[in-house]
This record gives structure tokens, sequence and C-alpha cells, in this order.
């Protein structure tokens, strides 16, 4: 898409000016509220940091506070702009700090270009922030002041122009290397440009284990070599005994030109005559220093980066500097080292190597991306980068001296899945859960490359043994083209040991419901008759199917099977949906459509158990378009009379209704008027029919902007759980693991 200079401006302009604002955290609508915000509450955490520095990230907002410092000398690509102008990039960095790793952030702008005032000023307001990025302040005055400030303050200083390009082309030079099959050790390195960028990943790579004299680095004159004169001292470390003066010369036999400098500098001769498997990572912005097209015309053994989206390999900072400070902040780091950094290069190189997320899939309108030539760095927008970075950040904090907090790495983990959403904090307790005792997970689909990208995914984490039906050959032609290292257990029913077995276990289920002999064998050469058929008979403990059928086509063989458990006579449907924070339980979702009392009742108490099973307890309420009698009708007299049979069976069971959905979880609502119901704030929501739970949960999902983890089957006399229709794999993943702690809990 074409960004116009009028949707830009528009952009920065409509609705609230800017991109950033400052909320409160705590409660402010009482004079008690506010009398603790300010006088005379306040005065109580300021004794107790005056007593203690350290307990301003305890009382304030300092451990989560970062500032981005700029002058506005090196803005982008566009040069010395001055501060004003560069206040729309500095909040710009501020969103993505706040976009991808919660980091709040105030952009500080420094009317100077006087490098010992910049350092005044921010060594002056440093107390206030729990670390400091350096932006767009030119070379070479951005190497010292950093350099300065590093050795005065106790909080991360860190120059993202120079530092964040660097960590990310050093993750990419990793992975490509590993491509080629080449030692960084060994490599013959360019470096076309002698700014912040370029010296800063010329250190990293060294860092990562690249020798220095490989490394020819060229500024606007030429080659840095040790006859020139005039050199600054940055540039002079690179400085080299070599004949080489021209970038042309430079590039003859080269294994890796990294560019960091202005667009069309390097020609297609100068590509033909690099060494076999050549690397370029041509990052000048918004041009690079060759075409893509043009370089891999030459070279089709070629790996490429650039700094562009629309190419693939984009070197893009927002991979680093969120997840770093994150890292860092958590751990109150005094600096962001050496170590640091190159953990979170590691990290980024080890996480390409994942199963990409299907949310990343189509954010890039992909339909595949698999580690390779075409993609050696994650993409921007995949989550787990929070996930992988920061961790690997705070943990060479830590083993570096230079953390004053320590953390329990995996704790820490799920800290950060709760920035995600409560949704990944959810999941991520019933994951760990299943993992305690994992079950054979049977999986009815098990030629479909989602399904086989899922299976890998509950056999690493371990939250299960998966069983794929399905084609041995097909399954493994899919394993080969995801580059999966994953060897599943794979059953094919027809040719199956236990195929007759399980024909005459058929046939005797279901003889005098008209099923004959004949009938029985061709049923079971169907998955979704094989698949609960292997749970009946104990072979698996588990039974996960429906991404490409309907759901009833999955429920009915499951019933005519296994059946629905003693205490019940339906098998229904519950959503899990997560909205602002809170998590709730939506049932009956996908089965009955018309439920009597006697069905609704067995339903909330399906429902109230499978939420205790998430370790929530349940308040269920009863909901209908009548508040307690407030409109009599047959409607919602059923829900009534539901709600007395809970009552008669399981009094324990907080439960009340009939009630309109607002009164069900606006708790003022039921203190000013009903104030007598035994429930508010419920977390537990049957619909009095299908209609309006599907409607309600869908509303909720696409309109409210709710998560849903769903559906959960319920009701059945062992683990049978049904996926949606084209189900994205992290959805399938989370189906399997609720369907291992269903099948622990049966044990």
């Amino acid at each position: 898409m074409k960004i116009t200079k009028e949707n830009a401006l528009d952009y920065h302009e409509k609705g609230r000016p800017g991109k950033i604002e400052v909320t409160i955290t705590k409660p402010a609508g009482s004079q008690m509220d506010l009398s603790l915000a300010y006088t005379p509450g306040v005065a109580v955490p300021v004794l107790e940091i005056a007593n203690d520095p350290a307990n301003a990230y305890r009382y304030t907002a300092k451990g989560n506070l970062v500032a981005v410092v700029s002058n506005g000398s090196a803005i982008l690509g566009l040069g010395n702009r001055g501060p004003l102008a560069s206040k729309p990039v500095m909040e710009g960095k501020g969103v993505l700090f706040k976009r991808f790793a919660d980091v709040d952030v105030f952009d500080i702008e420094v009317d100077s270009a006087d490098p010992e005032e910049i350092i005044n000023v921010v060594r002056a307001i440093a107390p206030t922030f729990g670390g400091v990025n350096l932006e767009d302040i030119k070379a070479p005055e951005c190497f010292e002041i950093e350099e300065r400030l590093k050795a005065m303050l106790d909080i991360p200083v860190f120059h993202d122009d120079q530092h964040g390009t660097a960590i990310i082309a050093t993750a990419g030079l990793i992975n490509a290397l590993e491509i080629v099959e080449k030692d960084i050790k060994d490599v013959k390195i360019v470096v076309n440009g002698a700014g912040a960028s370029a010296i800063s990943c010329a250190k990293m790579f060294v860092l990562a284990g690249a020798t220095q004299s490989n490394i020819t680095m060229l500024d606007s004159r030429g080659v840095l070599h040790k006859d020139r004169e005039g050199l600054n001292k940055y540039k002079e470390q690179f400085a080299i005994d070599t004949k080489d003066r021209t970038l042309d010369d430079a590039m003859q036999g080269a294994d890796v030109m990294i560019g960091l400098s202005v667009a069309d500098v390097v020609s297609q001769d100068m590509v033909r005559s690099m060494a076999p498997n050549p690397i370029i990572f041509a990052m000048a912005n918004p041009d690079p220093e060759i075409k893509y097209e043009l370089a891999t015309e030459v070279r089709p053994d070629l790996i490429m980066a650039t700094g562009r989206s629309d190419y693939p390999n984009q070197v893009n900072n927002v991979l680093g500097f969120p997840f770093i400070f994150r890292g860092a902040l958590d751990v109150q780091a005094s600096q962001i080292n050496d170590d640091m950094k190159l953990a979170a290069s590691e990290a980024l190189a080890k996480l390409t190597k994942e199963d990409v997320p299907d949310s990343v899939l189509k954010a890039y309108n992909l339909k595949s991306l698999k580690f390779g030539r075409d993609y050696i760095i994650p993409k921007p927008v995949d989550p787990r980068v929070l996930l992988w970075v920061a961790p690997a950040v705070a943990k060479a904090a830590i083993e570096t001296g230079v953390a004053s907090r320590s953390l329990n790495l995996e704790e820490y983990v799920a800290q950060l899945e709760a920035r995600l959403g409560k949704g990944w904090e959810l999941m991520r307790q019933i994951i760990n859960k299943a993992r305690h005792n994992p079950q054979r997970v049977v999986f009815g689909e098990g030629e479909e490359p989602k399904i086989i990208r899922a299976a890998a995914l509950v056999d690493e984490e371990g939250i299960g043994t998966p069983i794929l039906l399905g084609r041995s050959e097909v399954i493994k032609q899919h394993i080969k083209e995801l580059g999966l290292d994953f060897e599943p257990q794979v059953i094919d029913p027809k040719p199956s040991v236990h195929f007759d077995a399980y024909s005459e276990k058929l046939f005797d289920l279901r003889q005098r419901k008209g099923i004959t002999m004949t009938r029985a064998r061709a049923l079971m050469r169907r998955r979704s008759y094989f698949g609960p058929m292997m749970v009946e008979q104990g072979d698996a403990d588990a039974y996960v199917s429906g991404l490409t059928h309907n759901y009833p086509d999955i429920i009915r063989p499951a019933l005519e099977i296994i059946g629905t458990s003693d205490d019940t006579h339906k098998v229904a449907g519950m959503y899990i949906m997560i909205a602002r924070g809170k998590v709730y339980f939506f049932a009956d979702t996908t089965v009955n459509i018309d439920p009597s009392a006697e069905d609704l009742a067995e339903i909330a108490c399906m429902a109230a158990d499978a939420a205790t099973r998430f370790d929530i307890a349940p308040r269920v309420a009863m909901l209908s378009f009548s508040n307690f009698g407030s409109t009599r009708h047959p409607l919602s007299n059923k829900v009534r009379q539901a709600v007395e049979i809970v009552r008669s069976r399981r009094p324990e069971l907080q439960i009340d209704g009939e009630m309109m959905a607002d009164t069900a979880v606006v708790s003022d609502i039921v203190d000013e008027l009903y104030p007598f119901s035994t429930v508010k704030n419920a977390n537990v929501l049957v619909f009095p029919n299908l209609d309006a739970a599907n409607i309600a949960y869908k509303l909720m999902q696409r309109m409210g902007g709710a998560e849903a983890i769903g559906p959960v089957l319920l009701g059945m006399n062992k683990p049978v759980h049904v996926l949606q229709r084209g189900d994205e794999v992290r959805s399938i993943v989370n189906i399997a693991a609720m369907a291992v702690i269903d099948a622990q809990e049966r044990q």
C-alpha cells in the first residue's frame, strides 16, 4: 500500500493529535482514591523511596518507563531536521515500545547540538526513568553521548540506531551462514558505510565470532585502510591492511556484503564477483544499495535481506529494542551489555527455525513460511518475539551481574504472556497443567498441514503424544515440505491391525440401530469413526477433529461410539471468552438448538464444572430477556425452572437467574436493584438457546474484540473435542491441551 502525504498527515492529526497519551493506572473516582493518589497518601511512598531509592521500582512507574531522547540531527533518512521535527518519530518509537512490549515512553526532544549539553540533560532527568533510548543523533557525537552516559548512569542507555540494526542483522547473518554452510570466523565481510549502525554491526559480528581482519569497511571516500589519514577513533578501529580501495575491489570474492549507506551503489557486476552462495544485507532506506530484483537476477544462489517489508528478510529494529528493554527493565539492569545484545541476536536466530503462527502468515498474505533463504529473520508482527528475546536478555543480564533483580525464567515467560493478553496467560496455565501428565491425542485429520504443525508443537512442548490418522506417505511428504523435525505415530485405518476388532466393536454397539457388519466395516474406514473407537478401546486418550468437517459430522460418530457421560443426557458446546482482561464461559454455543429446562440445568452444571477445571470458581448466571420474573413468558419461565433444578441437585453451586446479560456481568445493577441475588459479576453465562449463545459469542469476538477459545465439548463419556473449520494452529494446540486435561481428570 502506498503511503501518501495526505493519509500520513491525517493519521497524525485527526482525533487526538499525535500518537501517544498518558493514562492513569489506579482508581481515581472517589475522594479516597484521590487522597491516596496525591495528598496526603502520597507522602508514604515518598518517605519509603527517600529511605531506599530502590523502592521507586515498587511504588512508581519508573521500572516500566523509558526516555526516548533525540536532538533530531539524523532523522531516519531525512538528516538534520531539528528536535521539534523529530517528535513524530519519537512518538512513533513510543507506539512501538507500547505495542510490542508494553513499555511506557516519554519522548524527550533536546534543542542542542552540543554533546555535553545533551549528556547533562539526560543525566539530570535520569531518576525518572528505568532506561534511556537514544535515537536519531548523528555520528560521531552519538558514540560519545552513549559511552559517557553509560558510565554515569545506573540504568540502561541504548542508542538504537547503532545497536538495533546490528542485533537484527547479526541474527540474520547467523542463520544465513548456517544455510550456506560457512563458518563466521572464516568469511570475508564487506561493510559499506561507516556510521553508527555500520560500526555497531561490525562490532556485533566480531562478538558473534567473525574475525575482525576479515571485515572491510568503507565510508564515502572508500576503504578504511591502515594508510588512510584523518580517520576518527571509531573508524580507525576497523582500518585494516589491504590493497582494496573501492567497493568494487572489496566485493571481489566477498562472502557477505552489509550495506548501511545509500541507494544504488552496488552494481550487478559487483554481485557477480562475490563468492559462491553470497549474502547481501542491503539496508539503506527507503531504497537499498542494490534492488532485490537486480541482485537475485545475476545470483540465484544469493541470500538477501533489506530494510523493506515488501521483500523477504526485512531487517527491522522493532524486532529488537522493545524486547531488549523489556528484559532489561524487568531485572532492573544497570546497562545493556554485549552479552545481552548477543543473547537477543541468538534468540531471534533460534525463533526463526520454529513453526510460524497463522496470524503472522495472514498478516503477510502467505500460505507457508519456513526457515530458509527467504526466511532468516522473524517477522516483526510475530507475538512470540517477546517470549523469546526478553527472557534471553534478562537471563544474560542476571548471568553477567548487571541485574539488580533475579527472576524465575519460567514464571517470567508466563508474566510476559499475560502482557500479550489474558488468553495467552490462561492457555499457558492450561498447557503447563497438560505437561504434568501428557496423554495420547489422536488427530482425525492427520494429513492436513495445519494439524501436522499443531501436532508437532504438541509433541515439542510436551503437551501430549500425537497420533495422526492418515496415509503415512502423504503425512511424511507434508512434514518434509513444512521443514519439521517430527516423527509422529501415523495410523491408516484401512490397513490398521485394529481394523477388524474395531469393526466388530462398532457392529456390537450399533447392530440394533440398523448397522450391519458390512456397514460397520465401511464406516470404520472413516477416520471420524476410527479415531473415537481408538479412545473407546483405550488405544488413545483423547480425540480431536473438525478442521475440515462440519461440527455435526464429528459429534455424531463420537456419540454413536462413546456416548454421553453417566450423569448427563446431552452434550453441549462451550466457548471461553476473554474480554477486557476477564474470563467468561459461554454455553451452549454449538449444539443444542432449543434446550428444555432440564437440558439447561445439565448445561449449567457441565459449564460450571469446566470452569473449575480451569481453576476458576464458577458464578453461574442463567440468562434471559427477563430479570427475576420481571417479564412473565414461557421462555423466561423455562430458565427459572432450570435454576430450581440446579439448586436442588447442586446446592453448593453459586447460581441465579433468570437475569438479563447486563445484570449478570455488571455488579452495580445487582447492588442497586437486585440485592437479593446470590450471583454478581457472573463468569459462567448459560444462554436460553443456541440462537442467543451463538450470536453473542460471535458478536463479542468480531465487534467487541473478545478472544474466543474453543469450542470445548462438554458431556462426552470420554475426551472428544471438536475444532472449528479453518482453525489456526494455535487454536488447535489449545484444544489439544484442553483434551489432555480432560483425559487427565478422567483418569
